[in-house]
């Protein structure tokens, strides 16, 4: 589904992705570990196209097309979902417009017609039942006045409505306590297909215990610099990022 191929990114000038390579099939959630300033929300970025960001080097090919020539919107439309580290609010756009407006905008690109209002909503009903989001949620703005639970919510519902194929899950473990947490997990997990994949980017072992990786990655000073199964997260929750380091000969 996704390829990564000699990725190296920078931000105002620095070097930030040294050399990303990275495969992902079909069905598969990878997790990205690593040290605060690593790359690891750089990685994201750079995959859903933020501006900011500049590719100096290699390739990224999803789906056998090259992401890289596509606009974010595009990449959106063509199925890669970005749930933000942190969400940003947007007063005066109502939960419902926003989502109808994005929904039928991939519609379009699929060369769909726009849903009909009686169906959008009771599609909402059922996707809202998936993370446990108040239906009053979705009469207010964007995420505005939402707790930090409530926004990261928010942001599985929004996968939930748009069927992604592709989603990354940039720390939205970050400020959830132990109930949010679980039911965050619980909406993305009851989202995964065979046909969909996941880039979940964490610190920490307790979001993993939730979401079952495939395969963890160490990101460390912009390089992918260990690989390995689900029992990697649990070594380095006891024993931290040192020893790995020691390994690379970093």
């Amino acid at each position: 589904m996704l390829e990564i191929k000699n990725l190296h990114a920078s931000v105002n000038g620095k070097e930030i992705l040294k050399g990303i390579n990275l495969t992902i099939n079909d069905g598969e959630v990878h997790a990205v570990m690593g040290t605060n300033g690593a790359g690891k929300s750089t990685l994201s970025n750079v995959i859903v196209g933020n501006p900011a960001y500049e590719v100096t080097q290699g390739e990224i090919i999803f789906n056998g097309k090259n992401l890289l020539e596509m606009k974010p919107e595009e990449r959106a439309q063509e199925g890669i979902f970005l749930s933000f580290q942190q969400p940003v609010e947007i007063p005066g756009v109502s939960m419902t417009n926003f989502m109808r407006a994005a929904l039928n905008a991939k519609r379009k690109h699929q060369g769909l017609e726009p849903l009909p209002a009686g169906d959008f909503l009771k599609l909402m009903r059922e996707k809202r039942k998936i993370v446990e989001l108040d239906s009053k949620l979705a009469n207010r703005s964007v995420n505005e006045g939402f707790s930090g639970g409530e926004k990261k919510r928010n942001e599985i519902f929004q996968m939930a409505m748009l069927e992604p194929t592709f989603s990354i899950l940039d720390e939205t473990d970050s400020g959830l306590d132990v109930d949010a947490l679980r039911i965050v997990a619980e909406g993305f997990t009851k989202l995964r297909t065979p046909q969909t994949s996941a880039i979940v980017i964490t610190h920490y072992q307790r979001l993993l215990d939730y979401l079952k990786p495939d395969i963890i990655h160490v990101l460390i000073d912009g390089r992918i610099i260990k690989t390995a199964g689900p029992e990697l997260a649990l070594e380095i929750e006891e024993r931290g990022f040192d020893w790995i380091k020691e390994e690379a000969g970093i």
